[in-house]
């Protein structure tokens, strides 16, 4: 348990929300359309900080007519696909535009209960707050397995996060661990300049991004496959299988890509891989994804395994709220121009929580009331 430091400044707000990328400025513009009195805090000292430790080439693999936020269209051609720097910018605006009121540099320490309500702590002030939306997102902590510490310090090794262009590694020969679409996104920009080698160890369905001329996304928008809930049939079966968007070993060879299957251990400058097969690499990019952390909700809404216990991000404890997991709901609750679906849901339900709170503090118990008058 995180204490309180002595003297620490207490705010009261209706709603704290943590986070502040596209979930926390989502959730945000629906509470500010409510009336709400409410802060959202996020860790990081400028907008869109999550999409800022991104490559400088990506591109959305969702064109423009699905990216929006509630409110705000996305700017471009409908059927164009932004990059990183269009997505900085449209959640820059976003929140200027709107005048939500994001405090940076506020990271959260903890989250515990307190009098009916919650207390938010961080390092220098406080907040008490009826309820909490937790939208830390599901970029959170980067993950790079055991083996990268076997490697020796003159391999040049980076995290997806920390890579931004070809400049970052030095000459020679490069590996990239990670067979998502970053793994294949990255791979195939620095095919252009060196040889380079993927690995990947469970495949992925490939999909072409576009199919006669449409992008895939109409299609699994008019199919409703986007809408499959995560309790659903197909839902469960999609939820474990991430599909790769536009990319493809096939595709990848094309590029002059040689293919390689789950990296298993490392000595040196050597890395071996489930086929027993070795390569020496001068640098290598981990596309190994994200760990999610909610350490700092110090609150019994976890199952033995860590994970959120919820439904479409309501939890159990009255008040409390998670938005922008991957699978919260739907294959797009993670998205930027879906993540808007459940942030309208939790809106709902901040809506209806606040009222049957107006409504019990109008109406006191007739215990406490005393008998009626004679």
């Amino acid at each position: 348990m995180t204490a309180v430091p002595p003297g620490t400044a207490t705010r009261q707000r209706e709603v704290v929300v943590i986070g502040g990328g596209q979930a926390g400025l989502a959730i945000g513009y629906l509470l500010a359309q409510q009336g709400r009195r409410f802060t959202i805090l996020e860790a990081a000292g400028e907008p869109a900080a999550a999409w800022r430790t991104r490559w400088d080439s990506l591109k959305l693999f969702t064109p423009v007519r699905y990216d929006s936020l509630p409110g705000l269209t996305f700017p471009g051609d409908p059927d164009s696909y932004p990059g990183r720097h269009d997505v900085v910018a449209y959640l820059t605006d976003y929140g200027q535009r709107f005048e939500l009121p994001v405090e940076f540099n506020s990271r959260v320490q903890s989250v515990r209960h307190r009098d009916g309500g919650f207390l938010v702590a961080l390092a220098d002030r406080t907040y008490e707050a009826d309820q909490v939306v937790v939208a830390t997102g599901p970029f959170q902590v980067p993950f790079t397995p055991p083996i990268a510490a076997d490697l020796s310090s003159e391999v040049a090794q980076l995290h997806s996060t920390d890579y931004r262009s070809p400049r970052d590694l030095p000459p020679g020969a490069a590996l990239v661990v990670g067979g998502g679409n970053t793994g294949f996104q990255i791979a195939a920009e620095l095919a252009q300049s060196r040889e380079v080698q993927l690995a990947v160890g469970a495949r992925q369905t490939p999909l072409p991004q576009r199919i006669f001329g449409r992008d895939l996304f109409r299609y699994l928008e008019a199919t409703r496959l986007m809408n499959k809930t995560v309790t659903s049939r197909i839902g469960q079966r999609m939820k474990d299988k991430e599909a790769l968007i536009g990319s493809s070993p096939r595709k990848a060879r094309r590029q002059g890509i040689k293919m390689r299957p789950r990296a298993t251990g490392a000595q040196g400058s050597t890395v071996t891989f489930a086929d027993s097969s070795e390569v020496a690499v001068d640098a290598l990019v981990w596309a190994t994804g994200f760990r999610l952390d909610h350490s700092f909700v110090e609150l019994p809404v976890f199952d033995a395994r860590g994970q959120v216990k919820h439904r479409r991000g309501v939890t159990e404890l009255p008040g409390l709220y998670f938005l922008g997991l991957p699978w919260q709901h739907t294959r797009g609750s993670a998205l930027i121009g879906w993540v808007k679906d459940d942030a309208e849901f939790i809106a709902q339900r901040i809506g209806a929580f606040a009222r049957s709170r107006a409504t019990a503090v109008a109406s006191p118990s007739p215990l406490l009331s005393g008998p009626p008058a004679r």
